[in-house]
């Protein structure tokens, strides 16, 4: 537990310390319209390693793949820190999320292969503990990191984690193993999956932007897609060990549980992604309170995913929790979606921590449900198939919601900004005003002042159409996810409540080697 709780507490610090640090990164780096590719392609290259893991995994063991994986995150944070262009930062984002994908994958199987599901809601609970508490401090670290040093040790702070996350696995973690059986790894499938969601990634993120919605390479990415998913349902419906086996699926507990957690992540994602751009760009705060804002939510979020794991353990059920959940995360950004630019930093609070309540309710029970619904030999497969939907779930609600925001502020800003108004921008900085780079940039704002001691508050018309834009475009982000997690609700509610197991695979280990094979015990 000390090693996977090291190796969660890793990537967890990362996604939460830079989320609050991407406003100050596209105002120097100039890449608004990357903003949702940062997180996009780390969530890509964590989605379709997670799987391949997982099996690779249960033929070699978990302790070499978590090791793997720290070495790749830590060695892909120093390339992030040194990025000179957005181009460069994306690409090395997505060498991260491969080192992500490997850590995540070990940790919750591992959980899996520990503790039975009657005892696992627990053990979910300090997981989800460990990624709220690392929730709690990232965003104030981030804003502390950014408006101090920098945002580069956004990155940099994650290599002496990092290292001692290392020694940590690799002194104390076992080296666990499952039954020595022959497994076939579903290259095959891999290969359809990335060619299905990479294309419908990138036609989500160009569309509207680089290329019309009915050009050429739109409609092309998006025929790819299309074709290689219906590709990868033929290949996986035939191979003898798929990445997503179909079979799962006609289970009901799966599916509800799978479409459930997906929807939310889809709604989780694209949302919460834009809330330090709202804190920042539209009420005006600095990256350290836009991090510190975030803490309570964060509070509500641990407090709600340890208390949903007790409750699991002592009632055995799970359904009604999921359901509650659900549903207060919909509240939640309901609430978001009802922001303006006169909203107060107290309401901002009161609304982030109805989400947060709701998101941490679901953090524990989507997973349990399918561990458990599923034989105790499909306990590897069940758990990186609910993880790599919850994954493509986020990436394509990143991706999806990135491109409702670029979009949207066009038009929103065409409107706000209007004739006389933008005959106060200084030729040299209208295209500047066309993102709102210009509302978090210190370098505008000097060269705003160099002009004259007025020349700040006769610009002051134009940074607010700005501003009005930034929160009209991201009212239509927050509202979309809303609906996209209403939906997940319907899900939620045909969820069935099956007994949870008393017995499980353990780890009979040998204790001077510390290799151990899985056998079968009664926990109980």
């Amino acid at each position: 537990m000390t090693g996977v709780v090291a190796a969660m507490l890793l990537a967890a610090l990362d996604s939460t310390i830079v989320g609050t640090a991407m406003p100050r990164i596209i105002a120097e780096l100039h890449g608004f319209e990357h903003y949702a590719a940062v997180t996009t392609v780390y969530m890509l290259a964590a989605t379709v390693i997670v799987p391949i893991v997982g099996k690779l995994s249960d033929l070699y063991g978990r302790k070499p793949f978590l090791l793997a994986g720290v070495t790749i995150f830590v060695a892909g944070s120093a390339l992030c820190g040194a990025a000179a262009s957005m181009t460069q930062l994306v690409v090395f984002r997505g060498i991260q999320g491969i080192g992500a994908g490997f850590s995540q994958a070990m940790a919750f199987t591992t959980i899996a292969d520990l503790f039975p599901p009657a005892r696992r809601g627990r053990a979910s609970g300090i997981l989800g503990a460990v990624f709220g508490f690392a929730s709690v401090i990232g965003p104030a670290v981030g804003g502390f990191l950014t408006d101090g040093p920098g945002w580069r040790w956004c990155f940099y702070v994650n290599l002496p984690i990092g290292i001692a996350a290392l020694g940590i696995l690799f002194y104390e973690f076992p080296h666990i193993v499952t039954r020595k059986t022959a497994h076939r790894i579903d290259w095959l499938g891999a290969a359809a999956l990335v060619l299905a969601v990479v294309p419908l990634l990138l036609a989500l993120s160009w569309g509207g932007r680089e290329y019309a919605w009915s050009s050429t390479e739109i409609v092309a990415l998006v025929s790819v897609g299309l074709l290689m998913a219906m590709a990868f349902v033929f290949i996986e419906m035939r191979v003898p060990e798929a990445i997503l086996p179909p079979a799962f699926f006609r289970n009901r507990v799966v599916w509800t549980s799978s479409a459930a957690a997906t929807l939310v992540a889809v709604g989780m994602f694209g949302t919460t992604l834009f809330i330090p751009l709202f804190i920042q760009g539209v009420i005006g705060k600095s990256a350290t309170q836009s991090g510190a804002v975030l803490t309570p939510m964060m509070f509500s979020l641990i407090g709600a995913s340890v208390t949903a794991g007790q409750i699991i353990t002592r009632r055995g059920r799970y359904k009604a929790i999921a359901v509650a959940g659900v549903g207060l995360a919909a509240a939640g950004m309901l609430l978001l979606a009802q922001m303006d630019v006169s909203t107060s930093y107290t309401t901002v609070l009161r609304n982030m921590m109805v989400m947060g309540v709701g998101l941490g309710l679901t953090m524990p029970v989507f997973m349990i449900a399918v561990q458990n619904a599923v034989d105790v030999r499909d306990l590897g497969i069940a758990t990186s198939s609910i993880q790599c939907l919850r994954s493509m779930g986020g990436a394509l609600g990143a991706a999806a919601f990135g491109a409702v925001l670029a979009n949207r502020f066009s038009t929103a800003l065409g409107q706000a900004l209007r004739p006389e108004i933008s005959a106060m921008i200084p030729p040299g900085l209208r295209a500047t005003f066309q993102n709102p780079q210009a509302l978090m940039n210190p370098e505008v704002t000097a060269r705003i002042q160099a002009a004259g001691p007025d020349a700040l508050a006769r610009m002051a018309p134009a940074f607010g159409a700005v501003r009005q834009a930034l929160a009209t475009s991201l009212h239509e982000v927050f509202l979309c996810g809303a609906f996209v997690v209403l939906a997940g609700v319907v899900f939620a509610a045909l969820l069935v409540d099956l007994p949870l197991r008393q017995t499980n695979r353990r780890m009979v280990a040998d204790t001077d080697t510390g290799i151990g094979e899985i056998g079968s015990l009664d926990l109980s």
